[in-house]
């Protein structure tokens, strides 16, 4: 199955190119956003059996008003045996963290997650089978934030709430942050409340 997707955000929107199987999920997308300074966002996804991620490519790019244009990429590689790379590099000097991170610290994950992209949630929803209930079960991140493209372990449970209609429902939880995330059929998200709504 392929599919073009677009989110609406506060603040900015989404488009994604998806191919998903039974087994794996490819993806190229682009966002915008506003906050902290206004961005563009590109990026290649690739997973492995079960939606393990193998790759991801992220550059990000803006204009400070204060500091001028910034340019930020970040390529993230799992070898699906506990091992990352992160090769991360910036231009300009925007009022954002560095981006990259230690790659030891994610020994632990299987999936990436692209802040604020409703996309990344797929992959453990799908992996764990909680379209059809289940849960809580907990995985660790590598978590993308955005824009600046820092990356560190991010622990988060996934439980099955309910299904309205042919949507399941499924609360996702994060430290402090917690949502009841709607799903299609598929496992592609139809709305992350303060994320992002798909539109027609």
């Amino acid at each position: 199955m392929e599919r073009s997707l677009v989110w609406v955000k506060d603040g900015g929107a989404e488009l994604a190119r998806v191919k998903l199987t039974d087994r794996r999920l490819s993806a190229t997308g682009t966002a915008i956003g506003s906050d902290p300074l206004p961005y563009r966002l590109d990026y290649t996804l690739r997973t492995v059996d079960r939606f393990v991620t193998s790759a991801l490519y992220v550059s990000s790019a803006g204009h400070d008003p204060d500091r001028g244009p910034w340019r930020r990429q970040l390529e993230l590689r799992h070898d699906g045996a506990g091992t990352w790379t992160v090769d991360a590099t910036g231009e300009g000097d925007p009022k954002l963290p560095p981006p990259g991170g230690d790659p030891e610290t994610l020994r632990d994950a299987l999936d990436c997650d692209l802040g604020l992209s409703p996309l990344t949630n797929t992959m453990p929803v799908l992996r764990a089978g909680l379209l059809a209930g289940g849960g809580p079960v907990d995985f660790v991140m590598a978590w993308v934030s955005v824009p600046d493209l820092a990356v560190v372990p991010d622990r988060q449970t996934y439980t099955f709430r309910r299904r309205d209609g042919d949507h399941p429902v499924i609360n996702y939880t994060g430290g402090d942050w917690t949502r009841d995330i709607v799903f299609d059929a598929a496992g592609l998200v139809l709305d992350y409340p303060d994320i992002g709504r798909r539109v027609a």
